[in-house]
């Protein structure tokens, strides 16, 4: 294996890349680019929710490739499925075009983001992963936190197709020869026994499977409806759209607390914290009125921040290192699915009032919590 001195800083700021490219990308770039093509913006939102149906298609397959060739070669081909993606979009001649660009970053989602770099980290660490894990995600964060700012910055300079290309070249030039000449890699998986026989689901799989699922369900519906639930609870629209802020520094301020306080609590009680998080920020809003609500951005930020850490050290923590990489990935699938219905559901909700979305979404966590209660680490792990 190749040095991995510099393994977590390349990760993180990978993972930065690939979320700014693609999950964060629409927030800057849907209204230019539509706007160009003479159409609205739902098409491409739309795009993406079938984007995310392909992530989770293709995510168990990732899984497989992980385990057999290594995370740092699914990686590479990563990269090169957003660079190809983002170069549809750079050169779309009409609309339908531009939306197939969006869909085919679905390609790139699926092996692309968290769950490969968190199964290099366990290829390198194995048990003793957790810390960086998270920094792996608290430097993934920035996708957020800068993502939108710099595509932005690059739109007012040289167009949309610029920042889309801009985006490309990144993954092309930079991302790519990383994961390819600089990150470590491993030998193929030593046994086809261990490649080719499936992870078997169990009850603990289930109920983490769940967990994930309710949890990104959650954070997916706030990431697209916050600004608009904090306007219906009573802020202007400028200030509902920078109280909408605080989520994401709140979910980088989690990270760096997991990173260098909670490091060495059980990661069980870190995720029903962390599922305890957006009820407490609900609670407080409905109760105290409209000065009360960035506690909603703030709890929720605060457990997304937690529980990105936990998709990761969970199934660690629960199942240890052997076949993590092909286990992980079955875990998140649903999650997936969840992610892609996530925002219109909310939406349902919201139009009836935004304390219905708020106490659903609260009931989401308080079941999450629950679910904790029987998970535990054990050594009487399925074998494969």
């Amino acid at each position: 294996m190749s040095s991995s001195r510099f393994a977590v800083p390349l990760l993180g700021l990978g993972q930065a890349t690939n979320f700014a490219s693609s999950y964060y990308l629409l927030g800057v770039m849907a209204d230019p680019a539509a706007r160009a093509m003479s159409m609205g913006t739902q098409p491409l939102f739309l795009a993406l929710s079938v984007a995310f149906l392909i992530s989770a298609v293709l995510t168990p397959l990732a899984g497989r490739c992980v385990e057999r060739f290594g995370g740092a070669r699914v990686l590479a081909v990563s990269h090169l499925a957003f660079a190809l993606a983002l170069g549809v979009l750079a050169l779309a001649p009409n609309g339908p075009v531009l939306c197939l660009g969006v869909v085919l970053l679905g390609v790139g989602m699926s092996g692309g983001l968290y769950g490969t770099a968190f199964a290099i980290v366990v290829e390198m660490q194995g048990q003793g992963a957790r810390r960086a894990i998270a920094a792996v995600s608290l430097l993934g964060a920035l996708g957020g936190a800068l993502g939108w700012p710099i595509s932005r910055a690059v739109l007012d300079v040289v167009g949309w197709r610029g920042a889309f290309a801009f985006w490309g070249v990144v993954q092309a030039v930079v991302c790519m020869p990383v994961a390819l000449f600089l990150l470590p890699r491993r030998a193929a998986s030593p046994t086809i026994k261990s490649v080719n026989e499936p992870v078997r689901w169990c009850p603990a799989m289930i109920r983490l499977a769940a967990f994930f699922a309710g949890a990104w369900a959650v954070s997916t519906a706030m990431g697209a409806h916050l600004p608009r639930l904090l306007s219906d609870l009573g802020l202007d629209a400028a200030t509902a759209a920078w109280v909408a802020g605080l989520m994401a520094a709140s979910a980088i301020a989690a990270r760096l607390i997991d990173l260098t306080v909670l490091h060495r609590s059980h990661p069980i009680l870190t995720a029903r914290a962390a599922a305890l998080l957006h009820p407490a920020g609900a609670a407080i809003a409905s109760v105290a009125g409209p000065m009360a609500a960035p506690a909603v951005a703030i709890g929720q930020g605060l457990g997304n921040g937690l529980l990105s850490v936990a998709s990761g050290v969970l199934p660690l923590t629960v199942f240890g290192p052997d076949r993590y990489a092909r286990r992980q990935a079955l875990l998140l699938t649903p999650a997936r699915y969840f992610q892609a219905a996530a925002p219109l559901a909310y939406a349902v909700a919201m139009d009836v009032s935004p304390y219905v979305a708020l106490a659903a979404g609260s009931l989401v966590c308080l079941a999450l919590f629950v679910l904790t209660f029987g998970l535990r680490p054990t050594d009487q792990r399925p074998s494969n």
